[in-house]
C-alpha cells in the first residue's frame, strides 16, 4: 500500500536541527504523511525558519496528491505566481476514473444489509464467492479496489482509504502479495484518522505478520520492526495503556531491543519517559539504565543522562540540572508534549527517593534545592507524598528537617524483582544460544560446501 521512503535527507537540507529536535532522524522510518503532524508540531513551536519548514512541507506534498494543501502551502512561499491548478485537474480526473471501475464496489459498500451479511462470514472463500454473485468480483476488481484505497491516501482522505482497506481485508488471504503493504496502509489510515484502539489493533497484526514470517532476509525483518517501532509512538503515546506497551515491546522483546540498539538508540528517549512515568513499571529501571549505559557512546541526550545521574552516577547536582533540560526536551517533542507535568512529578519523586535512601534526616532547603523548588513548596509537596502514603517520613518543622523511617523491601517485592530480572537474562541467553547455534550451522555449510 505504501512506499516507504527515507525524508531524513529532505527536512536536513532545507532546516538547521535544534539541538534535541528528532525529526530528522524519525523521518526515516515515517511515511511521508506521517512526517506532517510533526512538521505542523515545528511550525507551532517556531523552532526554525517558517519559510524552510514550507518549502519542506511543499517537497514532501509534491510525491502526494494532496493537491489543495500543496496550492495553499505554495501561496505562502510564493504569492505572486500561479498555483498548480493543472495538477489538480490531472489528480481529479485520474480520482473520477477509478471512482468509475469501482462503482459496483462502492454501492455494495453502501449496502447496509449486505454489509451485515459480509460482516458474519469468517471465510474468505465464501465472502469471495458471495461478491463473485453479487457483482461478478475477481481480482481485476479487487486490484481496482487496492489502488482505489491508495489513490485515497495520497490524497489525504484517510476515513475514506480505511473504508476500502477493511472491505479488503475481508477478502485478503496471508498470501496475497498486497497484504503486508494493506497492514502497513491500514495502520497508517487509522493513525492519521486519531483512532487509536483500531491503530493499537493493527499495530499487533502487523507486529504478529513481522515476528511469525518470513518474507525476506534478517536485514528486511530488521527494517521492518524499525519502522514498526517509529509507527508504534503516534499509538503508544496515545492510547491509554501505551506507556505499558512501550516498555513490554521495547525493552522486553528482545527482537524490538535489538532493532533500537542497532538502527535507532534515539528511541531510548521515548521508553526512558514510559518507564519514568510509570510508577507501577519502576521494576524495569534496572534493565533500562543497563541499556542506557550500553549505548551512551552512540545517544544520550537529557532524558537518559538524568537517568545515568540519579543511578549510576548517584550525582544529585547533575540530575537536576538535566531535569530542566528534560523539561524543554519534552516540550519540543511532538510526542512527549503531553507527558510533561506528569514527567516532571514523577522525576522528582525519584530524585527524592533516591536521596532518601542515603540520608535519613535531611534538610529541606537541600532538598528545594535539588528538586528545584521554593522550600515552602517543597514542604508542601513532601507532606502530600507523606500524607498519602508514599514513604515513611516525619517533617520536623522547627528544624526544617525530613527524617526517614526505615523501608524495608517485602519479600513478595524482592521475589517479584528477582523473577522479572531472571526472565531478562533468561530471554537475552536464549537469544544468544540462538545466535551461537546459526552462526555454528552457517560455518557448517560452508566447510561442507567447500568439500566439493
Amino acid at each position: 500500500m505504501l512506499q516507504i521512503n527515507p525524508l531524513a535527507a529532505a527536512i536536513s537540507d532545507t532546516i538547521t536541527m535544534a539541538k534535541f529536535d528528532l525529526t530528522s532522524r524519525m523521518g526515516q522510518y515515517l511515511d511521508r504523511h506521517l512526517v506532517f503532524p510533526l512538521l505542523e508540531f515545528l511550525t507551532a513551536k517556531q523552532i526554525y525558519d517558517e519559510n524552510e519548514l514550507l518549502q519542506v512541507k511543499l517537497d514532501i506534498l509534491s510525491n502526494t496528491n494532496m493537491v489543495d494543501y500543496a496550492i495553499d502551502v505554495w501561496k505562502l512561499l510564493y504569492p505572486n505566481q500561479e498555483a498548480m491548478n493543472e495538477r489538480r485537474n490531472q489528480v481529479v480526473s485520474e480520482l473520477n476514473e477509478l471512482t468509475k471501475s469501482c462503482a459496483e464496489i462502492t454501492e455494495l459498500m453502501n449496502d447496509d444489509k449486505k454489509m451485515k451479511k459480509i460482516e458474519t462470514m469468517r471465510d474468505s472463500r465464501t465472502l469471495m464467492n458471495f461478491l463473485q454473485d453479487e457483482i461478478n468480483c475477481g481480482p481485476e476488481k479487487m486490484e481496482s479496489m487496492y489502488k482505489m484505497a491508495k489513490y485515497w491516501y495520497e490524497c489525504g482522505n484517510y476515513s475514506s482509504t480505511n473504508t476500502f482497506l477493511y472491505f479488503y481485508t475481508l477478502t485478503m488471504q496471508t498470501t496475497d502479495k498486497n497484504y503486508l503493504n494493506v497492514l502497513w496502509g491500514k495502520l497508517a489510515s487509522e493513525i492519521l484518522g486519531q483512532n487509536w484502539e483500531t491503530a493499537l489493533e493493527d499495530l499487533n497484526k502487523l507486529r504478529e505478520y513481522i515476528d511469525s514470517n518470513t518474507f525476506g532476509s534478517a536485514l528486511q525483518h530488521l527494517h521492518q520492526r524499525t519502522w514498526l517501532i517509529h509507527w508504534s509512538l503516534f499509538v503508544f503515546f496515545n492510547h491509554e495503556k501505551g506507556r505499558d506497551l512501550v516498555i513490554d515491546m521495547f525493552l522486553y522483546k528482545s527482537q524490538y531491543l535489538n532493532a533500537i540498539q542497532t538502527m535507532c538508540p534515539h528511541i531510548l528517549r521515548y521508553l526512558s519517559t514510559a518507564v519514568i512515568t510509570n510508577r507501577s513499571r519502576r521494576n524495569s529501571l534496572k534493565d533500562l539504565v543497563k541499556v542506557i549505559q550500553q549505548e551512551s557512546y552512540t545517544y544520550k541526550d537529557p532524558i537518559t543522562e538524568f537517568l545515568e545521574h540519579l543511578y549510576v552516577n548517584f550525582d544529585f547536582e547533575g540530575a537536576r540540572q538535566k531535569l530542566q533540560e528534560c523539561q524543554i526536551v519534552l516540550f519540543h517533542d511532538f510526542f512527549l508534549i503531553a507527558c510533561l507535568d506528569e514527567f516532571v512529578e514523577n522525576a522528582r519523586l525519584m530524585i527524592f527517593e533516591t536521596f532518601c535512601r542515603i540520608h535519613q534526616c535531611i534538610s529541606i532547603g537541600m532538598l528545594a534545592e535539588k528538586l528545584n523548588m521554593n522550600p515552602e513548596e517543597a514542604e508542601c509537596w513532601i507532606v502530600n507524598l507523606i500524607r498519602n502514603a508514599r514513604l515513611d517520613a516525619k517533617i520536623d518543622s522547627k528544624l526544617g528537617h525530613v527524617v526517614m523511617g526505615t523501608q524495608p523491601l517485602s519479600p513478595y517485592q524482592q521475589l517479584i524483582e528477582k523473577i522479572d530480572s531472571l526472565s531478562v537474562r533468561s530471554e537475552a541467553l536464549q537469544h544468544l544460544i540462538e545466535k551461537k547455534l546459526k552462526a555454528r550451522a552457517h560455518e557448517d555449510n560452508r566447510w561442507g560446501a567447500s568439500e566439493f
